[in-house]
């Protein structure tokens, strides 16, 4: 952070937008200004350092719109929430090889690393998916984040018995891309578009989707 703009303003900025708009004193207008005026402050308080750099709070249109829903309390309207799932379903990478299941052990290495993306790490480095944050993941484990459903039995519940069967294909794409671009399924998810952002690889999606839907994987047994 640098010393441009305190901490404390950035608080008081936002005390004095959540009083104005409880006390109905806020117009239109007002409000704008202000959210320009704490984006404007957000943005001047981070720096660049190492691969970590300021243009990641740059919003696309897709994040710009549901965080604008977020602010206002309105929901986005069912049309511009299919727009944007159909854009962002345009962005999804299908692997070049047509091979969409890999390894599930390498799969499990993967979401249980949440290293990656820090200002100390080298570029190029391989980033983890960090799933166990959000997700249960395996019967055996005894913490994860519950801000996303539980993974656990994702395949058996689908009646997956071979991943690479014609059976299997909707499912199996359907993972892949949710988890390149979860946008191109839900609108506003929050769930990282780890292929779209550049956050894992093909060949880590590829594991993903085996940890997931492989019978001998953890997830499934």
């Amino acid at each position: 952070m640098s010393n441009k703009k305190p901490l404390s303003t950035l608080y008081t900025v936002a005390a004095v937008t959540a009083s104005l708009v409880v006390l109905g004193c806020a117009s239109i207008d007002t409000a704008q200004s202000l959210d320009a005026m704490t984006q404007q402050m957000v943005k001047d308080s981070f720096r660049d350092q190492g691969i970590a750099k300021v243009d990641r709070l740059q919003q696309d249109e897709s994040n710009a719109a549901c965080s604008a829903a977020d602010v206002s309390g309105v929901a986005l309207t069912d049309a511009k929430a299919q727009g944007i799932e159909a854009a962002n379903l345009k962005t999804v990478q299908w692997p070049a090889d047509g091979k969409f299941v890999g390894d599930w052990k390498e799969g499990e290495k993967i979401a249980q690393n949440g290293r990656g993306m820090t200002w100390t790490d080298k570029p190029g480095s391989a980033n983890g998916g960090n799933c166990y944050n959000c997700h249960q993941i395996s019967r055996e484990e005894i913490s994860f984040g519950t801000l996303g459903p539980s993974l656990y039995n994702y395949g058996k519940l689908r009646g997956i018995s071979d991943p690479n069967s014609a059976e299997a294909r909707a499912i199996v794409e359907y993972t892949w891309g949710k988890i390149w671009n979860a946008k191109a399924y839900n609108a506003c998810s929050g769930m990282p578009r780890f292929g779209h952002a550049g956050i894992l690889g093909e060949a880590q999606v590829r594991d993903l989707v085996g940890l997931l839907v492989d019978p001998q994987s953890p997830v499934n047994r």
